[in-house]
């Protein structure tokens, strides 16, 4: 079939966006937000199941009964904390959920889930030394890390016996606030972004393509995970039919990447490695034959869902797109065009074909029967014996 640009519910993916940042989901505390994805799959009418440990399975069906079958995979958790010690003063150390420097959390407000689901508290992370009347200079002084700030709770407690009164203790759940904003100028800015505006995209193209009436021409899975902040990612739940994995995610936009905030991004390497060199320039051509404004970068100290489907032995070529944010994992912002740009890209890759449909029909083939040639020549003649291009 011939792809052709799918009419985008900016206004959709706006409200979802916003809906799910308001909603807490730490790794490990992600229920709510699961629950959440789920109501909005069922609303266009696509049913989703869920597995022992919390991901959620969707799909799209394709004509073909027989074959392989591509995913699209996001993940609705993000970096938080978790309370370590109650401490003497009647504030909390925290553990991070997550990789996330205690820079961008000094200042920000929480919330702290206790195990009564009747009470949530608030608070607030500072620096040990927060008075600038007490301390002077000292506050400039001390140290950045986890180990200089702690949580002022929003109650009139002084001690460890105060906060237990309260029902907090070791191992809650601390959310931090996302403080969502959208500016005039489309600008989004908000705590995570990483991978709520991931989520919204996907979501709103998958919205797109049923509203239009459209059978994929492939089956599309979509598997939201909720354990990639902690490294799990997409190591379960995949249909074992996958044979291209797509993975949508925050891209870095700083000094020396190419990642812009109103672009969609095509990572073509990440800090576990190079991503499937066909899967990656199949998606760079469906996105300059239908002026989708998309850049190329490689990242260095990154992983994605894809990374622990691929360590869990997934048997598939993989790829990641994202949307530009400044300040990942810190003060987050994008952009709406940047979402628009991914979502539209989105909606073409789920009408285009597999890069190599006859042969990821089946898990292996010969090697004298693979297309890599028509990409990669190495010799006219194709593969022979011995090392390819060594006589």
């Amino acid at each position: 079939m011939s792809l052709k640009p799918l009419e985008i519910d900016l206004d959709y993916l706006r409200q979802v966006l916003v809906e799910l940042l308001d909603i807490p989901s730490p790794s490990g505390r992600t229920d709510h937000v699961q629950q959440y994805v789920g109501e909005r799959l069922s609303a266009l009418g696509i049913p989703s199941t869920l597995t022992r440990r919390g991901a959620l399975s969707a799909c799209l069906p394709g004509p073909r009964q027989t074959g392989a079958d591509r995913a699209i995979v996001v993940h609705t958790d993000t970096i938080g904390g978790m309370v370590k010690r109650l401490k003497e003063n009647g504030r909390l150390e925290l553990k991070t959920i997550g990789t996330h420097s205690a820079r961008f959390a000094e200042g920000a407000h929480v919330r702290i889930f206790t195990d009564d689901l009747d009470r949530v508290v608030t608070g607030q992370v500072l620096p040990l030394k927060a008075s600038g009347h007490r301390y002077n200079d000292d506050v400039d002084l001390q140290g950045v890390g986890w180990q200089h700030v702690e949580v002022r709770v929003d109650e009139p407690v002084e001690d460890i016996a105060g906060l237990r009164a309260l029902g907090i203790d070791a191992g809650d759940f601390v959310a931090f606030l996302p403080n969502p904003m959208i500016t005039p100028s489309g600008y989004v800015k908000s705590r995570h972004l990483d991978d709520k505006a991931g989520v919204a995209a996907v979501l709103t193209a998958f919205k797109a393509v049923v509203d239009a009436g459209i059978t994929p021409t492939v089956t599309a899975h979509l598997l939201v995970t909720v354990t990639e902040e902690i490294g799990h990612g997409a190591s379960h739940g995949l249909d074992p039919d996958v044979a291209e994995i797509v993975s949508v995610d925050a891209a870095v936009v700083a000094p020396g990447q190419q990642s812009r905030e109103d672009a969609a991004t095509l990572a073509m390497g990440d800090g576990v490695g190079p991503f499937d060199y066909h899967l990656t320039r199949n998606l760079a051509a469906i996105a300059r034959e239908h002026g989708v404004d998309l850049v190329r970068d490689v990242f260095d100290y990154y992983r994605s869902d894809v990374a622990a489907a691929v360590e869990a032995g997934a048997h598939a070529r993989v790829a990641l797109l994202g949307f530009g944010v400044d300040a990942t994992h810190g003060h987050e912002r994008t952009h709406l065009d940047g979402l628009a740009h991914l979502t539209q890209l989105l909606c073409l890759y789920l009408q285009s074909d597999l890069v190599f449909p006859e042969w990821d029909a089946e898990p292996e083939g010969d090697l004298a029967d693979f297309p890599s040639l028509a990409v990669q020549p190495a010799n006219e003649d194709g593969p022979r014996e011995g090392p390819i291009g060594i006589d």
